[in-house]
């Protein structure tokens, strides 16, 4: 550990500078015009951020018109664009296409200049222009300061066991969560009491000011990628095989192998753009298990349906595991409502510390 701290010293040196030159105001920040809240992390990949983004979606949308201002990542385009459900991830990015196929009323915008994307919402003509900005992955992004940070921790990987890129996976120093609004620890599988709560804060050297909240992913009921060509008997089977390209996929796999008997697997590295060659591999996988469903999930599926050349086994047998982000509610909640209430009552607890 100590010969890792000496290696990484020069790259903790440039984010610490970098952070105390807008701590300061050396570098300025830009506060955006139209209220913004922004959802982020210190680590890369895998703590849970489209979920979380989808949550806020779901929490607004009924009072606010939302737009959702993302980079785009792996996108092949430039520039500032307009997310639309016809798009290739290739020209968008599998993320943002996500969101916008889920809510296609919600607008979503890619640019690797955040503060070009709001500068365009907010030239949008009265009745179009949103009144509430959700920033993707953007608490590293300093130039712009927003209303609310959300910042998210992978129960599985906190930023106290872990080391700076590129020995570890955090891509800012631990330090910086203190510059949150709100903490949110995703993932969570075991029992989150009182103690638990306090063991978590103690851990993070948290603030008293700065709120402290759990999540965990619900999953929901398989869906086809393919509906026209979908063969849905294979809903009702008790055996998979599943491959995935994200950067977790430990709770993925968990869930599946609670649910099914895992015949074989493949993993792909991080937003991997899928080939034919790709879904010949896993067509061969699924033919020695004829009766496996084929299942992989919800960012995957984005990548995969625009796929011209996908073979008859996988089209009919592939399907995707939808899943949603639920806040914990604390235990004296948890008391007073029955279980099917909860994820209300976690959701409400949410809104109560956001303020904008």
């Amino acid at each position: 550990m100590k010969i890792d701290r000496i290696l990484l010293f020069p790259y903790a040196i440039v984010l610490a500078v970098r952070n105390f030159f807008y701590d300061r105001g050396i570098l300025k920040s830009w506060r955006p015009a139209i209220p913004s809240i922004c959802v982020g992390n210190v680590t890369v990949g895998g703590t849970g951020k489209t979920p979380m983004v989808e949550l806020l979606i779901r929490m607004y949308r009924d009072s606010r018109k939302v737009a959702v201002v993302s980079r785009g990542y792996g996108r092949r385009t430039k520039g500032c664009r307009t997310v639309s459900p016809g798009d290739s991830y290739r020209d968008v990015g599998d993320e943002p296409l996500q969101i916008k196929r889920k809510f296609p009323d919600i607008t979503v915008v890619v640019d690797a200049s955040r503060r070009r994307a709001i500068d365009a919402l907010a030239a949008l003509p009265e009745g179009e222009r949103p009144d509430l900005v959700i920033l993707d992955d953007a608490f590293q992004y300093r130039r712009i300061r927003p209303d609310v940070s959300i910042l998210l921790m992978s129960a599985s990987r906190p930023v106290f066991r872990d080391s700076l890129l590129p020995v570890g996976r955090l891509r800012d120093l631990p330090s910086q969560i203190r510059r949150a609004d709100l903490v949110v620890v995703t993932k969570m599988e075991e029992e989150v009491t009182d103690a638990v709560r306090r063991r978590w804060r103690e851990a993070l050297g948290l603030y008293a000011r700065i709120p402290l909240l759990f999540s965990r992913i619900a999953y929901q009921a398989p869906e086809p990628v393919f509906p026209e060509d979908a063969d849905g008997r294979y809903v009702y089977s008790r055996s998979a095989v599943i491959f995935t390209g994200i950067a977790d996929d430990s709770t993925f796999r968990r869930e599946v192998g609670w649910k099914y008997t895992v015949s074989g697997s493949l993993k792909f590295a991080d937003h991997h753009g899928y080939t034919s060659s790709d879904m010949s591999r896993v067509a061969s996988m699924a033919g020695r298990y004829p009766t496996a469903m084929i299942l992989t999930t919800e960012k995957d599926a984005q990548r995969i349906v625009s796929l011209e050349r996908v073979p008859d086994i996988v089209r009919s047998r592939l399907f995707y595991i939808p899943i949603v982000s639920e806040i914990i509610p604390e235990e004296d909640y948890s008391r007073r409502y029955i279980e099917e209430e909860l994820p209300g009552v976690g959701l409400m607890q949410l809104k109560n510390h956001i303020k904008i």
